[in-house]
């Protein structure tokens, strides 16, 4: 089979389960049922599907936006991680759709950190941003980010002016955010697209009197000479101008250029292929996935859309042989862990207080397994997704620890958002096929917690020693059975309760639940 050809089959409950882990973070039981049987064009029509723009985050103490108003230089780490919160209740809350997940991905890309940027107005400018353009235009959005207050203030572009022209942002542009390393093009390159640069600044930053932020272009700063690349981009020479239109039109061009090569649609399809499918890419799929995939992108005026959709749609992206082949980002752990079990942040101005305390329950986690939202540690996004390795970095001394107590605290109870534990796994397990037969509890639970099956072995141990602390199978279908005819009686409850959740608590430190 061709990889990129369309998978027409209706989808199986572990397609779309495979699917919506990679597509969203996470899914719940509900939605899986929703959409068995589905065609993966339907499914992914919807995860394509516009989206409302979120209402900006509001400040606890006043009920009130923040991001239009002048800097608080007294609140400012408060109000940048009501930002962040924020955004965790996004991806917490989200419907079948792509767009946070893409947005994690342009924030991996087109990378800044609050930490360097250090004006949470900017910050929340740049997240609008990225989900603006998350699945539009990849030129649009380039140029835009060009211009972002928070990349100017990131990568320098606000020091770029004629005569000492600061080459920092030409360079991230080509390696890491159009063309990559691959493009061929010299440090005469880099200099030149500088040159073409020069001009742009941000405006109203940290500003305690001013309300209004965004960027510039000063034209007296600007290098109006003609600007000539290499032979790697055919030796194209563009123009210097004049006036206040001058880095607008020169920043088209420059682009225009950047886009017309081979190689930079391969590297951002390479790049979402990491992202969604798997770290290794063999010359069969570079050959046979990649390229056309690459050539689509091109054929479609860099919309990416059209990508996107053609990449769910694969053949080879529902091949059994890619589940499993990612390990959970902390995001994908924490977010869809709370989401399958039908944990939703309140999102009404009155219940301020609530949507804060999942929000930062949920930003905590992340940041101390070393997914800092809005804050990757380097240009290169986080190291899971470009260094050697690749996923495996998300899972070392320290956060494998972090991820084992995450789960001992939503199985044991100890977590509570607001005055409620996350799991009820009573209720969920009435939801299943026989409660009462402890191998179909084991098979249904598993399937839908973990997105590989397990060996026949492997669910037997789950079973026998796990679930049952090996009494025979029979008597925990008395146990059962009694509590659901007494289910007040606290005897009976914890007889069965006692065993699921030590079940669920070995489940969630299982190398099966941290990929996906």
């Amino acid at each position: 089979m061709a990889l990129l050809d369309a998978y027409s089959k209706p989808l199986t409950a572990e397609q779309v389960g495979h699917l919506l882990r990679r597509t969203t973070f996470g899914s719940t039981a509900s939605q899986i049922k929703s959409l068995t049987g589905q065609t993966v064009a339907q499914v992914v029509t919807t995860l394509l599907a516009d989206q409302p723009t979120p209402t900006p985050p509001l400040a606890l103490e006043t009920g009130k936006a923040f991001h239009d108003l002048p800097f608080d230089s007294v609140n400012t780490g408060k109000l940048k991680v009501y930002i962040k919160n924020w955004w965790a209740n996004l991806m917490l809350n989200q419907p079948i759709s792509l767009l946070e997940k893409m947005t994690l991905f342009w924030s991996n890309h087109f990378v800044t950190n609050d930490s360097t940027v250090n004006d949470y107005r900017f910050t929340y400018r740049y997240n609008s941003l990225l989900r603006q353009h998350a699945l539009g235009n990849f030129k649009a959005f380039t140029i835009a980010i060009t211009q972002d207050p928070s990349m100017l203030r990131f990568l320098n572009g606000n020091q770029n002016v004629v005569g000492t022209a600061n080459e920092n942002y030409a360079r991230e542009l080509q390696e890491l955010f159009t063309i990559g390393r691959n493009g061929g093009y010299t440090e005469d390159d880099v200099k030149a697209a500088a040159k073409v640069l020069t001009g742009w600044a941000d405006t109203g930053y940290r500003d305690v009197n001013n309300a209004a932020i965004g960027s510039t272009f000063r034209a007296n700063r600007h290098d109006t000479t003609d600007k000539k690349f290499s032979a790697a981009y055919q030796n194209t020479v563009i123009k210097g101008r004049t006036g206040n239109n001058a880095g607008l039109d020169e920043l088209n061009e420059l682009i225009d250029m950047i886009l017309r090569q081979v190689e930079t649609p391969r590297y951002i399809c390479r790049k979402l292929y990491r992202w969604f499918v798997n770290s290794e890419i063999p010359a069969e799929v570079e050959a046979n996935f990649i390229q056309p995939l690459a050539e689509l992108f091109r054929k479609n005026n860099f919309e990416l859309k059209p990508v996107l959709s053609a990449l769910f749609q694969s053949q080879h992206f529902f091949d059994e042989a890619l589940r499993g082949a990612i390990i959970k980002s902390p995001v994908d752990l924490v977010v869809g862990t709370l989401r399958f079990w039908g944990v939703l942040a309140p999102d009404s101005p009155q219940s301020l207080p609530a949507f804060y305390q999942v929000g930062n329950y949920m930003y905590a986690r992340v940041r101390e397994q070393q997914q800092d939202l809005l804050n990757p540690p380097t240009v290169f996004g986080w190291t899971a997704f470009y260094q050697t390795g690749f996923y495996q970095q998300w899972i070392n001394s320290t956060t494998l620890g972090l991820r084992g107590s995450f789960g001992d605290a939503l199985t044991t109870n100890a977590l509570k958002l607001n005055g409620k534990p996350v799991i009820d796994v009573l209720a969920y397990v009435k939801t299943l096929s026989d409660p009462t037969d402890p191998a179909k509890l084991v098979n249904d639970l598993t399937g839908q917690l973990l997105a590989v099956s397990l060996t026949q072995a492997q669910k037997d141990f789950l079973t026998d020693t796990v679930l049952l602390n090996s009494i025979p199978r029979y008597e925990w279908t008395g146990e059962w059975n009694d509590y659901v005819k007494s289910p007040n009686d606290a005897a009976k409850k914890q007889a069965v309760q006692i065993k699921l959740t030590a079940f669920l608590q070995y489940i969630f430190r299982m190398a099966e639940y941290q990929i996906y």
